[in-house]
């Protein structure tokens, strides 16, 4: 049955089931009317080509890239990455996965407690709007479901790099656009293609991007918040 939702600030219709369907429903939305974007998964058209994906995986992940695609549309973009918030400030860490982006970001939980939550553990929802860019949680938020449904100003993005000793700095040029590029959305299209590469510009023209290099020590979350937030940790 087609259901509403508010996901990243927009109403959604979606016909979805399994693991789509529960990780949804903090998100469903009493509204009558068209929708903003209404989700089409396609996933049992492509079934034959995953044969070791369940059901359940097959609807999640083209559920997922089908609003992302869309939330182009409303000058949004998915980012691959852990995002915590501290003091009503939204942090995204992204990185190859593997690397330790929700291991660095419970760092964060220990360092700040009460201050300090989860907004989505794998793919967070950043749009441009007219005060600035803010960070949404939203349904496709990894295998362990972390994720809450409102909207945060972003403060900042950080590509994490496994290392020895806590190091920061900003980051900026080609290696911080292939970077970026190789964990955010990208639909075929040549029209969606420029608004990504569009998007992308003006997020690293208007939001702080860093490179971080950290262990996985607490002294980690204290280093990248000091340079990210302006503040000492």
């Amino acid at each position: 049955m087609e259901k509403t939702y508010l996901i990243a600030g927009l109403t959604v219709k979606m016909d979805t089931y399994g693991r789509t369907l529960e990780q949804a429903k903090p998100y469903l939305y009493d509204v009558s009317g068209d929708c903003d974007i209404a989700i089409v998964s396609n996933w049992k058209v492509f079934r034959d080509e995953f044969p070791s994906w369940s059901d359940d995986m097959g609807e999640y992940i083209f559920s997922g890239f089908d609003f992302y695609k869309k939330l182009l549309g409303y000058d949004g973009m998915m980012v691959h990455s852990s995002a915590v918030v501290v003091d009503g400030t939204a942090y995204l860490f992204t990185a190859d996965s593997g690397t330790g982006k929700s291991t660095h970001t419970n760092l964060w939980l220990k360092q700040f407690g009460d201050r300090a939550y989860i907004l989505n553990d794998d793919k967070p929802a950043i749009r441009r709007e007219k005060d600035g860019w803010f960070a949404y949680g939203t349904p496709w938020s990894g295998k362990h479901d972390l994720s809450r449904n409102i909207r945060v100003p972003l403060g900042g993005v950080a590509v994490l790099n496994r290392a020895e000793e806590n190091a920061i700095a900003p980051f900026a040029g080609v290696e911080a656009i292939q970077q970026l590029l190789k964990q955010i959305n990208r639909p075929k299209g040549m029209d969606c293609r420029v608004k990504v590469m569009e998007l992308l510009d003006l997020l690293m023209k208007e939001v702080p991007i860093w490179k971080l290099d950290c262990n996985m020590e607490v002294e980690a979350a204290q280093v990248a918040y000091g340079a990210m937030s302006g503040k000492d940790a």
